[in-house]
């Protein structure tokens, strides 16, 4: 018998088939109205051609976000050592916003050292803006 999961991803999978023939369901959810209403407004700005269409596509996301999390929790709980450190993280963090601290991965995982020591359980963005607080005290001494 297929786990939970399992089913998760294909009936994922189902959904990234372009099948005509696929079937659809009539549904009715309940939303505040103010969320109706801004749905609206951005379906009239563009940012799908129904209302329908938009709120099928944040589920849709919000299922796959949720998936892709639950199969990565999965892999580290099986692989523990393939889970990247705080400082790991800050700097891949740091890497994709261009951040100058990229280029120190000593600096960052010294920075992750101390922010855990204070923060146990810090962010990388902590630990980049620790790392940015340092070099800014440094900078001015």
């Amino acid at each position: 018998m297929p786990t939970r999961e399992e089913q998760l991803f294909r009936w994922l999978d189902r959904l990234d088939r372009d099948d005509e023939d696929d079937q659809t369901v009539v549904t009715s959810i309940r939303m505040p109205a103010a969320l109706r209403e801004a749905l609206r407004v951005a379906v009239d700005l563009g940012m799908d051609a129904t209302v329908n269409d938009a709120t099928i596509r944040a589920v849709r996301d919000r299922l796959e976000t949720f998936a892709q999390r639950a199969a990565l929790a999965a892999h580290y709980a099986r692989h523990p050592e393939a889970r990247p450190s705080l400082a790991e993280l800050a700097l891949a963090a740091a890497e994709l916003d261009g951040d100058p601290l990229a280029d120190e991965p000593a600096f960052l995982r010294r920075a992750a050292d101390q922010v855990v020591a204070v923060r146990p359980d810090a962010s990388s963005d902590d630990v980049l803006v620790w790392a940015a607080a340092l070099r800014s005290v440094q900078a001015s001494a």
